[in-house]
């Protein structure tokens, strides 16, 4: 076995953005830019061993696995990086382009208030996107997934700035939701096979198809299940059409943020089907959805980024549109296409953010950029329509014979012909009329140029398609596999054909007529609907605005009325206690009592209003103890009384405890009272607990984990709002805010212990939540559902409650006072557990649990 250096060299490549990270968050000043320069040193040299590295897998049969430590944990027993041709080349890439953003910050937000904290953020998410394709399994790769969507929310950097903060939090949350998503397809994917590492995972997929029956007696297969599910989480990432919209509000962050996400970050979907292509070749229905999803997307995204005439928006469109087409190619079975198409797609987007930056540093300096056209600068001859016409039309089917014939590529002989004919004409066409928008004279030589261009550019590109192609998937019948898999029945694909056609025609038909002068066409009512619906971007914001409305209204009528609690309690209580009346001897009665008193401490629907009132009503230096005191002897008790529970009376647990999430998290959305946001946070974190508790029957390790991370993360916060009241008083959301500024250290520790309750890697709810969703107590059933989306909610109301807490202006009439020695010392005891308890061996969690037996025994 390979040891030392040689063995652990390409950890080097991940690991040098770290060490840029740790020396951007040095404190203190340093106004020669000296630790970032000496960050962006060690960037280099991760870049200059991804070099080597992908040598070494192009001439080797076997992959390069790097084996870094043990995890605590059975369903994750090894942490390793796995190098293949596909993570290779996406480490150069992405080392290589992250290289670059990083030296141009340096100047570029050279003395600006916030450039430590950037530079930091964007070396955390430069070495998060190389862990993640490096992963060698689903939950490692999520792991960096969901710090990727972190990263992303907070680099947006001008927290001060009203519109970025909202922006920031959407972003977030139109994140999560994928991520949501992408969490259930890896619970399905293990509870039907029974390993996410990637190479069993597709062999057992492809020896035993599986099939699942749904609601109402639908059936679908497992690998079709779970890839949609997956791909979910692709689209948000790759924002496609929905879930696109977060593309734009990010616009309002610094333009070398805009590279790397445009450049990087958004490519991550277009990667994960890539890693995935083998199970989503079992799985034509998917691949089907995914082409689908890629037109819906690559149409409407190019259609708003033509209207648009803010340069960033013009670009952020541009991408919106670019992620489509590669969606697009991933569901016809060209997966080395899309990967082609995503680095390309980033070397030149991360070119176009960068000069985009340095165009709009200049016109701030100067006022008479940009020069505006003339009259004569606008108009064009016919000839210039006719030139455009043959270069869009003609010339990419010659590009094609000459390809079939001279470069021995077959493309005659499928539906690559047409597809590629389509998608030359859609380039070509958008190539022509970027010159008629320039300021350029429609010249012979100007045509000429566009001519050898759009031909050299095609050619290269077919050619170093194939040859990519062959280099990503060298088996033998691999890529005629996923093609196979891809592929559209006949009806279909000859219909998105024509409806190519007919597009690119009629395109090419108004631009005619408009330059010709015939301008009654943009006058017309049908272009006027359909450009106000292009550019307010199909009004899907008024619909959010006005969904989140409708949802505020009634978040604010539970809260005046005591009837919805009434009610719902009631009928919790009915349906949970249907059949446990019959199940309970005289033994077990008492045991029942016990656990709604635990539950009274640890809060379990409908019992939870101690709990509650503990925390909102209780002296302000009780807070905090009773926040960790009630949730410890409620652990304890329901520790030593679950197992002891008849099946009837766990079934009921599971009923209160999934109805328990979903009204903590409605209540806790509408809350701006900080004390009342926690109380009904936790019983909705800890309601997942309850339901973990009631599927296993015993406490287990995870939940142990779980457990006792949500209550130091709760303890935290509670901890760090008792110093704002110290400090300020008793405000609520509404009067107190902006604290990033004035408290950084405050606003560093309630930061991480926001991370921390919604679930983020590393601390401890995190692996506690993920192993008890993959624990073989769990089923697929509405409670699961619940669980999963109370962990939506609390991503929503714990974002939020960062956001409106830290973020945005800070009032003038309050006399700041940052964080102490001693209350520094105890948000790192509080951080440092909840880091920690995600680490702790198994055996110690278990010995625990079994004393916790013991006892119980003892008593009884």
């Amino acid at each position: 076995m390979i040891t030392g250096l040689s063995y652990y060299y390409p950890l080097l490549i991940p690991l040098a953005p770290l060490v840029a990270a740790a020396l951007a968050a040095l404190p203190g000043r340093d106004t020669s830019n000296g630790r970032y320069k000496m960050g962006w040193w060690a960037l280099v040299a991760g870049f200059v061993v991804s070099i080597p590295v992908l040598w070494q897998v192009a001439h080797s049969a076997d992959p390069i696995r790097v084996v870094l430590l043990e995890w605590p944990w059975t369903i994750l027993p090894v942490w390793e990086l796995y190098l293949d041709r596909l993570s290779a080349t996406m480490m150069v890439v992405i080392s290589g382009l992250g290289t670059l953003i990083y030296r141009y910050s340096i100047r570029y937000l050279q003395e600006d208030a916030g450039q430590r904290l950037y530079q930091t953020m964007l070396a955390l998410a430069i070495s998060s996107l190389l862990f993640m394709v490096s992963a060698a399994d689903l939950v490692t790769l999520f792991i960096s997934w969901q710090l990727l969507s972190w990263l992303l929310s907070l680099l947006l950097h001008n927290y001060s700035h009203a519109p970025t903060s909202r922006a920031s939090f959407r972003t977030f949350f139109m994140l999560r939701i994928g991520d949501v998503a992408f969490l259930a397809g890896i619970v399905l994917a293990y509870h039907l096979y029974g390993t996410l590492q990637f190479a069993p995972l597709f062999e057992r997929a492809v020896a035993d198809p599986l099939q699942l029956t749904l609601f109402g007696g639908l059936a679908m297969s497992g690998a079709t299940a779970i890839t949609l599910l997956i791909f979910i989480g692709a689209m948000a990432k790759s924002a496609q059409f929905p879930i696109h919209m977060w593309v734009t509000d990010s616009l309002f962050g610094p333009t070398p943020v805009s590279a790397l996400l445009h450049a990087g970050l958004i490519n991550a979907g277009g990667f994960l089907l890539n890693r995935m292509a083998p199970l989503y070749a079992l799985s034509s229905t998917t691949l089907h959805v995914v082409f689908a999803v890629g037109l819906i997307t690559a149409v409407l995204g190019t259609g708003m980024m033509l209207l648009q005439n803010d340069i960033k928006k013009t670009l952020g469109y541009s991408t919106v549109g670019q992620m489509g087409y590669m969606i697009m190619e991933c569901g016809l079975g060209a997966f080395s296409l899309a990967v082609f198409h995503l680095i390309a797609h980033g070397l030149f987007k991360a070119s176009l953010f960068l000069n985009c930056g340095d165009e709009i540093h200049q016109n701030r300096h100067d006022p008479q950029r940009p020069q505006p056209a003339t009259a004569a600068q606008h108009d064009r001859e016919s000839s210039g329509w006719l030139t455009a016409l043959i270069v869009s039309l003609v010339l990419p089917l010659v590009l094609v014979y000459a390809a079939h014939h001279f470069l021995d590529i077959a493309i005659l002989d499928s539906h690559g012909l047409l597809i590629f004919l389509l998608f030359s004409w859609v380039t070509a066409s958008q190539a022509t009329l970027t010159m008629f928008h320039s300021n350029i004279e429609a010249s012979v030589a100007v045509h000429g140029y566009m001519l050898v261009a759009v031909g050299l550019v095609s050619t290269v590109y077919l050619f170093a398609a194939e040859t990519f192609t062959h280099f990503l998937y060298p088996e033998h019948g691999v890529v005629a596999a996923y093609f196979k898999a891809g592929a559209l029945p006949q009806g279909v694909f000859w219909a998105v054909a024509a409806l190519f056609v007919l597009t690119i025609t009629g395109g090419w038909f108004f631009v005619y007529a408009d330059r010709e002068g015939q301008r009654k066409l943009r006058s017309g009512p049908l272009f006027t609907h359909l450009y106000l619906f292009f550019v307010n971007d199909f009004y899907l914001d008024a619909f959010g605005l006005r969904f989140y409305k409708a949802l505020r209204r009634a978040g604010r009528a539970l809260d005046r009325s005591q009837v919805p609690f009434l009610v719902l309690a009631v009928i919790a209580l009915v349906v949970a206690g249907q059949g446990m009346v019959r199940g309970l001897s005289g033994d077990s009665l008492g045991i029942v009592v016990g656990v709604l008193v635990a539950g009274l401490l640890m809060p379990l629907f409908p019992f939870h209003v101690v709990y509650v009132t503990a925390l909102t009503r209780a002296p302000r230096g009780l807070t905090v103890v009773l926040s960790i005191l009630l949730p410890a002897l409620g652990i304890g008790g329901a520790a030593m009384l679950i197992p002891n529970l008849p099946p009837s009376a766990l079934s009921a647990v599971s009923v209160l405890a999934a109805v328990g999430a979903v009204w903590g998290s409605i209540k806790a959305l509408t809350e701006v009272r900080v004390p009342r946001l926690l109380a009904h946070a936790g019983l909705a974190l800890y309601s997942v607990f309850w339901w973990h508790l009631a599927q296993a029957g015993k406490l287990t390790h995870p939940s142990m984990v779980y457990a006792l991370g949500v209550t130091f993360a709760l303890g935290g916060l509670a901890f760090g709002w008792d110093r704002i009241r110290v400090r300020y008083g008793d405000l609520d959301l509404n009067h107190i805010g902006g604290l990033s500024r004035p408290m950084p250290r405050f606003a560093l520790c309630m930061a991480i212990l926001v991370m921390a309750v919604v679930g983020m890697p590393p601390f401890a709810v995190y692996f506690g939540y993920i192993a008890m969703l993959l624990g073989p107590s769990t089923t697929m059933s509405a409670g699961l559902v619940a669980v999963l989306a109370a962990w939506l909610a609390a991503s929503w109301y714990m974002f939020g409650l960062m956001r409106r807490l830290l973020f945005g202006p800070h009032r003038t009439d309050l006399r700041y006072e940052d964080l102490g020695p001693a209350e520094i010392g105890a948000f790192v005891v509080v951080i440092a557990l909840l880091v920690l308890l995600g680490s702790v061996p198994q055996e110690w969690m278990e010995a625990g649990v079994t004393m916790l037996a013991h006892i119980q025994g003892g008593v009884s």
